[in-house]
């Protein structure tokens, strides 16, 4: 009897975990290579689960994609994996359960983002050599982003007409990473082709079933549910979940009650909670019948207090606006760093800009150093990277820079830990600068990336990173483009050099609204000038540049340098409002001269 038929008689009992169970017993590594190196061990699993009354079992293969597998020099053995997967399955079954190729999400491989062309050339892979080797089903688990997920069930059902079976991973009661509804999700899916849709992972029994309230019977196909144990506790540097049986078997009859034809375990859960379930569900037959709690929705537009500051995005609309970069000091002593922050207000900039640990190298928190001058009446702009927080502490830093009336932001993915003090550091990389923008977004909005609801909304305007230093200057237009669409309300280039480059700058955004900053750095010698020539990605220096640089004296090389500091400033005012000056090396002498001189530039083009 097949999966569609079995669901359509009665309630069809899943297994629960593999690789938590793997992860109990001590094993760290690869768990989807076990099927080749330990199968024995997978093997007996998969009969643990069978014995406990499971109908169903999935394929130890919900990682084995290339993306995943190369991260432990694995992606070339992507079909045996998989092969080998089914194998174990089908020798442990004997005939007695059903067998479901399993699938995971694709979009987060570990610290990075996988396009739309790498999933489904991976899903490709994984998915053909599951097919191949005869599997009942397919089930496709753990996805956080439901377009991920629809891609994959309409890649999949245009290939196969077996049982797909679609899962998604909620980040909230009822709510998705992105904020949407479940029940808004699990129709969709249905209509692209899936056979049974529901929810596994993050969410233990109880919220799993308050996540179903609002979901309604699909009218063809069936729902699934497979919740973990419950939260894990950290011990002694592993993972532990408590052993719950007791308390699933007490939790089947209101998942039934919800609808849930397919029901087993994930995260935490062992054969001893699926004999649980098997317990109670004997006992129980299906809803044909539900009372959907229909989710009611108060919008409610937050009262903000009135804006007392013009944004610099506004600013540089109307007029030319200085931003001055001066990074927080390495070292607590602050002296220099403050004096420099109070000339380069007094000059006439427009704010100071604070790097996020620029270059990967510990620096005081700018945060700190933004409520610091924010109190002496300094406007500021604040960086943040993606690279030192999670999700979960980028939202609480952005929540605290609102608290603090910080609203100006430039959000950017950041340098890699490897090329800083630390280079043994981790990099985090949840979200790049995009997701990051929109994050920001989500939150003027008054909602966390979650979808949850902040009370009130925050006024965060956005600034966004671009070089202009390529080659290829239409490719990065298109990454310009979409931070556009991602949300950003004005741009700060790298460091330009020479005139050409802001020319076809120019060119090239003349459909872009929002402000464009144009970075200008000045050298102080001849060393700088080599240093970034050949040491920094992206920046190539002219020949000229590099030969007026090219002074012995130390005085006469800065002087040098900020006149050619001048005559881009010349140039880039006449094409762009907004000139973002990066002070070199704390010497904010020289800022503090680039920003009053380009400050009588434009009063002496408006007196003509």
């Amino acid at each position: 009897m097949g999966l569609l038929e079995k669901l359509n008689n009665g309630i069809v009992l899943g297994d629960g975990a593999m690789g938590t169970l793997l992860y109990s017993g001590g094993l760290h590594s690869c768990f989807e290579e076990l099927n080749i190196t330990e199968r024995d061990r997978i093997i007996h699993i998969h009969e643990q689960y069978i014995n406990a009354g499971a109908e169903v079992i999935q394929t130890n293969s919900y990682g084995a994609n290339a993306g995943k597998l190369r991260q432990h020099g694995l992606e070339k053995l992507v079909k045996q994996i998989n092969q080998m997967a089914v194998r174990n399955a089908r020798e442990a079954s004997k005939g007695r359960a059903l067998i479901l190729g399993g699938i995971g999400g694709m979009k987060y491989i570990g610290s990075t983002f996988a396009t739309p062309l790498e999933r489904e050339i991976m899903l490709l892979e994984q998915a053909s050599a599951l097919l191949e080797e005869g599997v009942d089903g397919i089930m496709l688990e753990t996805f956080y982003d439901e377009h991920e997920l629809y891609d994959a069930v309409t890649l999949l059902r245009e290939r196969t007409d077996i049982p797909i079976i679609a899962q998604v991973t909620l980040q909230e009661i009822g709510v998705m990473q992105s904020g949407q509804y479940i029940e808004k999700i699990l129709p969709k899916l249905v209509d692209l082709g899936a056979d049974v849709v529901g929810i596994n992972c993050h969410l233990g029994p109880l919220h799993m079933i308050e996540s179903l309230n609002t979901v309604a019977l699909p009218k063809k196909g069936f729902l699934s549910a497979f919740p973990n144990s419950g939260l894990p506790l950290y011990e002694e540097g592993k993972y532990v979940y408590k052993s719950n049986p007791e308390y699933f078997e007490d939790m089947a009859k209101p998942f039934i009650e919800q609808g849930v034809r397919l029901i087993g375990g994930c995260c935490g859960t062992t054969p001893a909670h699926i004999a649980a379930l098997r317990n109670k569900i004997d006992n129980l037959e299906p809803v044909t019948k539900k009372e959907v709690n229909n989710r009611t929705i108060t919008i409610k537009i937050p009262k903000q207090p009135e804006q007392k500051n013009v944004t610099l995005a506004e600013k540089a609309k109307q007029r030319t606006t200085i931003i001055a970069e001066l990074d927080p000091p390495k070292t607590l002593q602050t002296r220099r760093f403050f004096e420099g922050a109070k000339a380069l207000n007094n000059a006439g900039a427009d704010a100071i800009t604070l790097a996020d640990n620029p270059l990967a190298s510990p620096r005081i928190s700018n945060v700190a150093i933004a409520s610091m001058l924010q109190r002496l009446n300094i406007p500021v702009l604040t960086h943040l990277t993606c690279r030192d927080r999670n999700m979960i502490g980028l939202q609480s830093h952005l929540m605290g820079l609102s608290t603090l009336g910080l609203n100006e932001v430039l959000a950017i993915t950041g340098d890699p830990a490897r090329v800083g003090d630390f280079p043994g550091a981790t990099s985090v990389y949840d979200v790049a600068s995009f997701e990051l923008i929109r994050m920001i977004k989500e939150m003027n909005e008054g909602r966390l990336y979650s979808g949850k609801s902040l009370g009130n909304g925050t006024r965060f305007s956005v600034a966004a990173a671009f070089n202009p230093n390529v080659r290829k200057m239409d490719a990065a237009i298109k990454r310009l483009e979409k931070k556009v669409e991602a949300g950003a309300d004005y741009f700060l280039t790298q460091p330009v050099y020479d005139l050409e480059t802001i020319d076809r700058l120019y060119e090239s955004t003349r459909h872009i609204n929002q402000p464009i900053f144009i970075g200008i750095m000045p050298l102080i010698s001849k060393k700088n000038a080599d240093f970034i020539h050949y040491e920094v990605p992206g920046i190539t220096l002219t020949d000229e540049v590099r030969n007026r640089i090219d002074i012995n004296d130390p005085l006469l090389a800065i002087e040098e340098g900020k006149n050619i500091a001048k005559e881009l400033v010349d140039y880039a005012i006449d094409k762009f409002n907004g000139i973002y000056l990066i002070t070199p090396f704390l010497k904010y002498e020289i800022t503090e001269e680039l920003i009053q001189y380009t400050k009588t530039r434009k009063k002496e083009e408006i007196q003509l």
